[in-house]
């Protein structure tokens, strides 16, 4: 059997455990996000058939015509909610847009809610209704396993296990619905998605519909992260890695183009970009700071942080 990429957890052995079986999983995230930055997790709390149910409602609505499609494109939102069609998106260092296409669900927040004016509304696509229903709870599935991850996140640092709590509750998290159609001709210098980091605290990836992530070691060399079945992948976020002074490590990854006879294969891929509230401090921890690893960062907040990203990669202008 082929050497894994990444290490793997068991979330219910944190969630459900003996106070053994939930140190060793603390360790176990916190020194994988310290030394790779990902981790598979098993017994993820989030059920398959709400995933199916997504990706199927997903698969229905890339299958439709652009021109209606592109109804679902929010002017003046940077992609934020609804459909942002292809070749809009592309890494910070690159100018060569991404191969893919993709429809975005944020958080979900009533009328009445004081974080309401921050959140616009969710776009409802007519021609799929499942989708938005689908994506609601899938959305609710992605918010419960993020918190618990990082909850044990929040033990390892020794920063007190609800540190977390209140900063992700309602917070500006994202479901991203992305899809790369079949490479219909030589690419140019594109690839499906070019080298680039996170920008939240940590994302979730329920598996691709094909292969193509790889993540980039401290080596320099490219692995392949293939997740197995019932296997989601974690990994730290930009945010997180801020917050840490760069103890935890947002690794650089990209999904590459398949071989020239799988062309023809379209993939379709659900990260839950886990996000906090804008007015989050992301100011890095005291404990992180060392002789050794001095302060790297100056103070920001989350929202401040996400505005300077959207812009560096193309999508608010």
């Amino acid at each position: 059997m082929a050497k894994r990429a990444i290490p793997v957890v068991d979330l219910a052995k944190f969630v459900n455990g003996s106070q053994v079986e939930r140190e060793e999983f603390v360790q176990k995230l916190g020194n994988a996000f310290h030394t790779v930055g990902f981790v598979g997790v098993v017994n993820h709390g989030v059920p398959q058939d709400v995933v199916d149910g997504y990706y199927h409602a997903s698969k229905e609505f890339f299958s439709l015509p652009k021109s209606l499609k592109s109804k679902y494109e929010v002017p003046g939102l940077a992609g934020q909610r609804g459909y942002t069609s292809f070749g809009k998106e592309h890494a910070k260092q690159s100018k060569v847009a991404d191969l893919k296409e993709f429809f975005q669900t944020g958080q979900f927040v009533g009328p009445e809610d004081a974080l309401k004016a921050e959140y616009p509304d969710n776009v409802k696509v007519d021609e799929v209704p499942a989708f938005f229903d689908k994506g609601k709870q899938l959305y609710k599935a992605f918010e419960n396993s993020g918190s618990e991850l990082l909850k044990a996140i929040a033990i390892y640092l020794d920063i007190g296990e609800n540190y977390f709590e209140d900063k992700i509750e309602k917070g500006n998290s994202i479901l991203r619905s992305i899809h790369y159609p079949p490479i219909t001709e030589e690419p140019r210098s594109a690839i499906r998605a070019e080298q680039h980091e996170d920008i939240n605290l940590i994302t979730l990836l329920v598996g691709a519909s094909a292969g193509g992530l790889q993540l980039l070691t401290n080596d320099g060399d490219w692995l392949d992260v293939v997740p197995e079945e019932n296997e989601i992948v974690i990994n730290v976020g930009d945010m997180l890695q801020r917050l840490t002074n760069n103890y935890l490590k947002s690794t650089t990854h990209r999904v590459v183009n398949p071989p020239k006879e799988l062309w023809h294969v379209p993939r379709l891929s659900i990260p839950f970009f886990l996000h906090p509230k804008g007015d989050m401090d992301l100011s890095c921890l005291d404990s992180c700071i060392t002789e050794e690893r001095p302060l790297g960062y100056d103070p920001i907040t989350a929202g401040g942080y996400l505005d300077e990203r959207l812009r560096e990669i193309g999508l608010k202008k």
